[in-house]
């Protein structure tokens, strides 16, 4: 199935089809490609400034604030000027990312699908490249899949940003390509595995390595397809045609 461009809806659009992807590719991983001992998870991402993502096993709860004891607290919108609202960076924190445990404990890859959040301020953007670059760093491997075209933060794409942590040398996209698949082995040194798509491209399966010079296929077509085919009708014609449905004006 084509690559559509997902620009063209919002991002908690994107977001259902996100979450609904991880799983499929979480499935098809434990159904037959994983070997013996290892499986993979789907935990969500706990936004920016994740402070360990290797050790966190519970989340703490919030205290519940008690709004009946007095006070001068209100529900009424501040009046200002100007208001600006954005969940771009909210969708981005609430993310799956896919792991693969050793015995359900130790992580030894992840696959990250990058959001629009991921890349939409400077400080998503190095918050993305920081936990991928310690992942790297802590011997875990990592697939990043980017279904979205450079922005002015990434010119040259995700897999610069990253790399340039890493080793800084050249980079461009091959003409008529501007999305990124980029599988990267942690070793004794460390590699890229790089396949830039468009949109209308199949999805090439990637590798996903669990140790190295070990690694399994990744089904990204397939998976995507199949999220495809159980996206509501509405959604996929607005991402085809780039036209959200209007809703019905009241009598």
């Amino acid at each position: 199935m084509p690559l559509h461009d997902w620009t063209r809806v919002p991002s908690g659009l994107f977001h259902d089809f996100h979450q609904s992807w991880s799983i499929r590719i979480k499935d098809a991983l434990n159904a037959d490609r994983l070997p013996s001992g290892t499986v993979a998870l789907v935990e969500q991402r706990s936004g920016p400034r994740e402070p360990d993502v290797l050790a966190i096993e519970a989340r703490a709860r919030r205290p519940r604030l008690d709004l009946d004891t007095g006070g001068v607290a209100t529900q009424e919108p501040p009046a200002t000027q100007m208001i600006r609202r954005t969940g771009k960076e909210i969708y981005a924190g609430r993310a799956n990312r896919i792991v693969i445990r050793h015995h359900l404990g130790r992580i030894v890859a992840v696959i990250e699908i990058l959001s629009p959040g991921n890349k939409d301020s400077r400080a998503a953007l190095r918050d993305f490249v920081d936990k991928t670059v310690q992942f790297l760093r802590e011997g875990i491997h990592v697939l990043v899949v980017d279904l979205f075209p450079p922005t002015v933060r990434d010119p040259l794409g995700i897999h610069k940003v990253i790399w340039d942590e890493i080793e800084e040398e050249p980079f461009a996209f091959p003409p008529g390509k501007d999305r990124i698949l980029v599988s990267y082995e942690s070793g004794d040194e460390r590699v890229a595995y790089i396949e830039p798509v468009a949109v209308d491209d199949a999805l090439p399966d990637m590798p996903l390595f669990l140790a190295s010079q070990l690694h399994v296929a990744v089904p990204l077509e397939s998976t995507y397809q199949a999220t495809w085919d159980a996206t509501p009708l509405e959604l996929r014609q607005a991402v085809e045609t780039g036209v959200l449905p209007q809703a019905d004006e009241e009598e």
